[in-house]
Protein backbone atom coordinates (compact mmCIF):
# COMPACT_ATOMS: atom_id res chain seq x y z
CA UNK A 1 0.00 0.00 0.00
CA UNK A 2 1.11 3.37 -0.81
CA UNK A 3 0.34 6.76 0.59
CA UNK A 4 1.01 10.16 -0.14
CA UNK A 5 0.90 12.76 2.38
CA UNK A 6 0.71 15.83 2.62
CA UNK A 7 0.90 18.30 5.68
CA UNK A 8 -2.15 20.93 5.17
CA UNK A 9 -3.09 24.68 6.55
CA UNK A 10 -6.50 22.91 5.29
CA UNK A 11 -7.51 20.63 2.50
CA UNK A 12 -11.41 20.03 0.71
CA UNK A 13 -12.39 17.76 -1.98
CA UNK A 14 -15.01 18.72 -4.41
CA UNK A 15 -17.47 16.56 -6.89
CA UNK A 16 -19.20 17.98 -9.23
CA UNK A 17 -19.20 21.13 -7.62
CA UNK A 18 -20.22 19.87 -4.06
CA UNK A 19 -17.44 19.72 -1.30
CA UNK A 20 -17.49 16.20 0.07
CA UNK A 21 -14.81 16.05 2.55
CA UNK A 22 -12.85 19.10 4.47
CA UNK A 23 -10.22 19.75 6.96
CA UNK A 24 -8.84 22.73 8.53
CA UNK A 25 -5.16 21.66 9.82
CA UNK A 26 -4.01 17.82 9.54
CA UNK A 27 -2.83 15.52 6.64
CA UNK A 28 -4.11 15.36 3.27
CA UNK A 29 -3.57 11.35 2.96
CA UNK A 30 -3.59 10.09 -0.98
CA UNK A 31 -3.91 6.17 -0.83
CA UNK A 32 -3.59 3.33 -3.52
CA UNK A 33 -3.71 -0.28 -2.55
CA UNK A 34 -1.70 -2.43 -4.62
CA UNK A 35 -2.55 -6.19 -5.55
CA UNK A 36 -1.46 -8.52 -2.61
CA UNK A 37 -2.67 -5.52 0.12
CA UNK A 38 -4.76 -6.65 2.76
CA UNK A 39 -6.69 -4.50 5.62
CA UNK A 40 -3.73 -5.84 7.94
CA UNK A 41 -1.15 -4.12 5.25
CA UNK A 42 -3.81 -1.05 5.47
CA UNK A 43 -3.90 -1.38 9.55
CA UNK A 44 0.39 -0.47 9.81
CA UNK A 45 -0.08 2.13 7.16
CA UNK A 46 -2.54 4.19 9.23
CA UNK A 47 -0.29 3.08 12.50
CA UNK A 48 2.27 5.10 10.89
CA UNK A 49 0.25 8.01 9.63
CA UNK A 50 -1.06 8.21 12.83
CA UNK A 51 2.48 8.36 14.76
CA UNK A 52 4.14 10.01 11.89
CA UNK A 53 6.34 13.06 13.49
CA UNK A 54 5.98 15.66 11.09
CA UNK A 55 4.08 18.77 12.87
CA UNK A 56 6.28 21.73 14.49
CA UNK A 57 6.81 21.67 18.31
CA UNK A 58 7.37 24.54 19.86
CA UNK A 59 10.92 25.09 18.80
CA UNK A 60 9.99 24.43 14.98
CA UNK A 61 11.04 20.96 15.26
CA UNK A 62 9.03 18.23 13.27
CA UNK A 63 8.21 16.85 16.43
CA UNK A 64 4.22 16.57 16.43
CA UNK A 65 2.10 13.85 14.75
CA UNK A 66 -1.26 14.57 13.52
CA UNK A 67 -2.89 13.23 16.78
CA UNK A 68 -0.39 15.40 19.11
CA UNK A 69 -1.43 18.73 17.62
CA UNK A 70 -5.24 17.74 17.19
CA UNK A 71 -5.13 17.56 13.28
CA UNK A 72 -8.14 16.11 11.15
CA UNK A 73 -7.15 13.62 8.54
CA UNK A 74 -8.72 13.60 4.69
CA UNK A 75 -8.23 10.97 3.09
CA UNK A 76 -8.64 10.30 -1.10
CA UNK A 77 -8.18 7.36 -3.13
CA UNK A 78 -5.22 7.55 -5.60
CA UNK A 79 -4.62 4.94 -7.57
CA UNK A 80 -2.63 6.93 -9.73
CA UNK A 81 0.24 6.78 -7.47
CA UNK A 82 1.15 3.42 -8.73
CA UNK A 83 1.79 4.55 -11.93
CA UNK A 84 4.15 2.54 -14.20
CA UNK A 85 6.05 4.97 -16.14
CA UNK A 86 9.27 3.04 -17.26
CA UNK A 87 8.32 2.89 -20.78
CA UNK A 88 6.94 5.19 -23.56
CA UNK A 89 5.18 8.00 -22.52
CA UNK A 90 1.62 6.90 -21.25
CA UNK A 91 1.48 5.56 -17.71
CA UNK A 92 0.44 2.24 -16.88
CA UNK A 93 -1.54 1.32 -13.70
CA UNK A 94 -1.24 -2.65 -13.52
CA UNK A 95 0.65 -2.17 -10.24
CA UNK A 96 -2.99 -0.67 -8.67
CA UNK A 97 -4.85 -3.28 -6.75
CA UNK A 98 -8.04 -3.91 -9.06
CA UNK A 99 -11.06 -1.52 -8.53
CA UNK A 100 -13.13 -4.42 -5.99
CA UNK A 101 -9.99 -4.88 -4.37
CA UNK A 102 -8.78 -1.02 -4.21
CA UNK A 103 -12.47 0.06 -3.03
CA UNK A 104 -12.43 -3.05 0.06
CA UNK A 105 -9.02 -1.63 0.80
CA UNK A 106 -10.04 2.01 1.16
CA UNK A 107 -13.38 1.44 3.09
CA UNK A 108 -11.27 -0.55 5.52
CA UNK A 109 -8.64 1.73 5.74
CA UNK A 110 -11.58 4.33 6.19
CA UNK A 111 -13.82 2.95 8.90
CA UNK A 112 -10.58 2.24 10.77
CA UNK A 113 -9.05 5.84 10.79
CA UNK A 114 -12.55 6.76 12.00
CA UNK A 115 -12.15 4.46 15.13
CA UNK A 116 -8.99 4.90 16.39
CA UNK A 117 -9.30 9.29 15.38
CA UNK A 118 -11.69 11.92 15.94
CA UNK A 119 -11.51 13.71 12.60
CA UNK A 120 -11.98 11.93 9.27
CA UNK A 121 -13.22 12.97 6.10
CA UNK A 122 -12.89 11.65 3.02
CA UNK A 123 -13.39 11.91 -1.22
CA UNK A 124 -15.25 9.58 -2.74
CA UNK A 125 -13.58 5.82 -4.49
CA UNK A 126 -13.65 6.19 -8.40
CA UNK A 127 -15.37 9.36 -8.58
CA UNK A 128 -13.59 12.66 -10.66
CA UNK A 129 -12.49 14.99 -7.63
CA UNK A 130 -11.15 18.29 -7.68
CA UNK A 131 -8.90 18.05 -4.36
CA UNK A 132 -8.10 21.42 -2.97
CA UNK A 133 -5.44 22.29 -0.68
CA UNK A 134 -2.51 24.72 1.16
CA UNK A 135 0.13 22.27 1.52
CA UNK A 136 1.98 23.15 4.73
CA UNK A 137 5.57 23.69 4.48
CA UNK A 138 5.46 22.03 1.97
CA UNK A 139 5.74 18.92 4.01
CA UNK A 140 4.98 15.86 1.61
CA UNK A 141 6.10 12.43 2.76
CA UNK A 142 5.61 9.44 0.53
CA UNK A 143 5.15 6.36 2.68
CA UNK A 144 4.89 2.66 1.39
CA UNK A 145 3.78 -0.56 3.70
CA UNK A 146 4.57 -3.70 2.06
CA UNK A 147 2.52 -7.28 3.00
Amino acid sequence: MMALLQRVSEARVVIEGDTVGAIGQGLLVLLCAEPGDTEAVGERMLAKILKLRIFADDAGRMNRSVQDVGGSLLVVSQFTLAADTQSGNRPGFTNAAPPVLGEALYDAFVRSARKQHPVVQTGRFGADMQVHLVNDGPVTIPLRVVA
